[in-house]
């Protein structure tokens, strides 16, 4: 087992590494065989307030660091990373049961964001704009927020805390960061640790592991925050963004899918079986942008649902050590309580099951699942989980209705030999990202990332990575002299 789990079950705040003082201590498991990993005594509304203190403190002298220097540390961040490959991929494999297939993809994602990073810091640009006015310059400045706020999922844990934590410190702001209570090594203090060790300053990043039961709503209605990053659940979201909105706080909410993969009737279809059981399967499928559905042309159905069901027969469900582990645990047993039960609820409403996966323990095997009602709730909320709908259509204009027939909007793919009809049924479709002949599973550094509807508000990556991170001021210079009417 990785050290990290006896180094790092502590809170990190203001460069240091301490205990707690709350009232109980988070259990971290081993999703696959119940292996006690770590014991963290969780942060209470006190250690709140020092973290955010902290950041605060030394977020002013990092802002005013000369941004070459504040890159080398993502630099060295990033070649940590790439000589703790394997000790982090354990860490993934054993907090998580992440497969090895899923720790690697994770990890390449993670380093990419990273070196996008060290660009980060030399990104923010000024203009002069001109003024209507005889003898005024106008000046816009682009500068840091402040401090970050960031709190992150248990699915991609490392990834999505690098996603915000390293851009925002690119960007010269402290940031405070709230790793999911199921995943708080891999998703908060080893991130500490690759940023202490690669010389970011004390205070600037300070990791919480704790629990709302503990802090209530502290986390983001602490007044030194001025941007919330939140990945997670709509349900969450929905409350983050209702109290960042009723304090007049930025909130950046990267939220859940319902996401379908379609196959119009002139697709590659053993390479659309390909793209949609990666996309559905992949890390169990606790992935916000997984393929819930998958939409099949009628003409094409019975091929197509045959080469998919014998497809998903070999993928091999257990220890997610073994490197041929496709399927590992889920990340608890609820998860794996609610996965069942949807499949249970779906035949109780007439589906078929095709694949009908057993569960045992934390680990679910894939369902297939055909013949589910139009009308059911079941097609237009987010399973995260290995079980997927087979939704036959007549025609792309059905195919395009039962694609926005759900309240989130994350991503999607559709899958054709002519690749502009992709591109226009990609335009009809209610979402942040839509892929033409592959899966629904990308996140790139350069590509803004985000949902419509209930899949989020706001983006990440690229450009808008600046507008989440930094904000504008206008300085005017008068060079001559203004006229006042009085």
């Amino acid at each position: 087992m990785s050290s990290y789990f006896t180094e790092l079950a502590q809170q990190y705040i203001d460069g240091e590494w301490r205990p707690g003082t709350g009232s109980w201590d988070i259990i971290d498991f081993n999703p696959y065989d119940g292996e006690k990993l770590a014991s963290i005594t969780i942060a209470a509304v006190e250690e709140i307030d020092q973290a955010y203190q902290a950041a605060q403190r030394a977020q002013k002298q990092w802002a005013a660091t000369n941004p070459y220097a504040r890159r080398a540390v993502f630099e060295k961040a990033l070649r940590l990373v790439e000589e703790r490959e394997d000790e982090i991929t354990e860490a993934i494999i054993a907090e998580l049961g992440g497969t090895h297939l899923k720790a690697g993809f994770e990890l390449h994602l993670a380093k990419e964001f990273l070196r996008e990073s060290v660009h980060l810091a030399l990104r923010p640009e000024g203009k002069i704009l001109p003024s209507p006015v005889d003898g005024k310059e106008n000046r816009l400045y682009r500068e840091p927020v402040g401090v970050v706020g960031v709190i992150s999922p248990f699915n991609f844990p490392f990834l999505l805390s690098v996603k915000s934590v390293a851009p925002a410190l690119a960007l010269g702001n402290g940031v405070v960061l709230k790793p999911h209570q199921n995943t708080p090594i891999v998703g908060g203090t080893l991130v500490a640790k690759i940023f202490e060790d690669a010389g970011l300053p004390g205070g600037l990043l300070n990791v919480v592991v704790t629990d709302i039961a503990e802090i209530g709503d502290a986390f983001i209605e602490h007044p030194v925050p001025k941007v919330i990053s939140f990945t997670g659940s709509d349900k969450v979201g929905r409350h983050v963004a209702t109290v960042c909105a009723s304090l007049f706080k930025r909130s950046v909410l990267e939220l859940g899918g319902n996401s379908a993969i379609v196959v119009l009737d002139d697709a590659d279809l053993d390479y659309a079986v390909d793209a949609a059981v990666f996309s559905r399967y992949v890390h169990q499928g606790q992935v916000c942008m997984a393929a819930n559905r998958v939409l099949v042309d009628r003409s094409i159905a019975d091929t197509f649902t045959e080469k998919f069901v014998a497809k998903v027969r070999t993928l091999k469900t257990g220890d997610p050590r073994d490197p041929g582990t496709i399927i590992g645990p889920v990340i608890n047993s609820q998860q794996a309580e609610s996965i069942s039960a949807t499949v249970e609820q779906a035949l109780a409403e007439g589906a078929t099951a095709l694949v009908h996966g057993t569960t045992t323990d934390n680990l679910v095997e894939p369902s297939v699942l055909t013949g589910v009602p139009a009308d059911s709730a079941l097609l237009r909320q987010e399973v995260f989980g290995p079980v997927a709908f087979l939704v036959p259509f007549d025609g792309e204009e059905e195919a395009v209705r039962i694609v926005n027939d759900t309240p989130y909007g994350l991503s999607g793919a559709v899958h054709t030999g002519d690749v502009e009809r992709g591109v226009a049924f990609a335009k009809r479709i209610d979402t942040g990202m839509f892929h033409v002949n592959d899966g629904t599973v990308h996140d790139e550094p350069l590509v803004p990332f985000g949902g419509e509807k209930h899949s989020g508000i706001g983006r990440l990556n690229g450009e808008t990575t600046l507008e989440a991170f930094t904000t504008l001021k206008w300085i005017s210079v008068q060079h001559g002299r203004s006229g006042f009417p009085f």
